[in-house]
């Protein structure tokens, strides 16, 4: 029996919540958190770009870990801004494919350029007479390039995919911005090849990037439990602590969500783990990676006098 199916040309984001009582309270929250989080990601390019002191291999993964982390926000809270005020709760077709497009290609873009910060870490640590010659500049654009490249080709898939699918019964995607899960849901089309390829994608990139860095931070602390300096060894200490919570909190929300969640999509409920990834993690991250930073400090010093 052939069924006549119409695809629909626009959704409806439902959001955080449907309180009207909260709305402007929690626009203001995230719109507050939204402005230092670029004020933050674009400032630490900014002086990267600025200060040749910071020209190295460890401050440009820097710089491009910020410019993932402003671009994954943007590709959402903007739009989550505008719900908030009852400006604009529709979104078509293409704008949320576009959506999650960018969205997409900045967090993948993201889990390889925090393992190429750690496997520079242990170069430092483990092999620092050789640092200047393994991480050499034409190596480090190399690493950002592909980063970049891989999180392009890896969202293009999954977009390519959703042409497949049907959007015929609702118009109500339950989240905040155009995910894949919540769309599947809405699906008329069986959905199974979709979330087959999004469960092998997740599990390969995440359990890779993942263990990874974890191998390149156990090499590093081996390394740190050597030395004879107690300040040192204290400092060293303190900042792997501070990178390995921002990698756990990444991490575990993404594996959460297209891992976990990918294998029940009728009992999905994603928004509060979703938070953290695209707006709590771009956040954190510049300040948890250049707040004790001697010379990203020192180049703030400079830039204000």
């Amino acid at each position: 029996m052939e069924r006549n199916w119409t695809q629909l040309a626009e959704f409806f984001l439902q959001g955080i919540t449907d309180r009207p009582e909260i709305q402007v309270p929690l626009f203001l929250v995230f719109f507050s958190i939204y402005v230092i989080t670029m004020v933050g990601n674009l400032g630490l390019i900014f002086l990267v770009l600025k200060d040749p002191h910071l020209h190295t291999p460890m401050y440009l993964f820097l710089g491009s870990l910020a410019f993932a982390d402003a671009c994954s926000s943007t590709a959402v809270t903007p739009k989550m801004l505008m719900k908030f005020l009852n400006k604009n709760d529709m979104i078509s077709l293409g704008e949320c494919f576009s959506q999650f497009y960018f969205f997409c290609s900045s967090a993948t873009a993201e889990c390889f350029l925090l393992v190429v910060m750690a496997y520079d870490r242990y170069v430092a640590i483990c092999n620092p007479l050789h640092y200047a010659v393994v991480m050499s500049k034409r190596l480090c654009v190399q690493f950002i390039t592909v980063s970049y490249l891989i999180g392009l080709l890896l969202a293009s898939i999954h977009v390519a995919l959703l042409f497949r699918l049907t959007f015929c019964n609702s118009t109500v995607i339950d989240h905040f911005f155009c995910d894949l899960i919540p769309l599947y849901t809405i699906s008329c089309t069986d959905p199974f090849i979709n979330a087959l390829v999004l469960f092998i994608f997740a599990v390969f990139v995440e359990v890779s990037t993942f263990m990874s860095i974890i191998v390149s931070y156990i090499h590093v602390l081996f390394a740190i439990l050597k030395t004879k300096s107690k300040k040192g060894r204290s400092k060293a200490f303190s900042t792997c602590s501070a990178h390995l919570v921002s990698v756990s909190l990444f991490y575990g929300t993404i594996f959460v969500i297209y891992v976990i969640s990918v294998s029940d999509t009728e009992n999905y409920q994603g928004k509060l783990y979703s938070l953290f990834y695209t707006v709590i993690i771009p956040l954190l991250n510049p300040f948890i990676y250049s707040l004790r930073n001697k010379e990203v400090l020192g180049a703030l010093r400079k830039l204000r006098k």
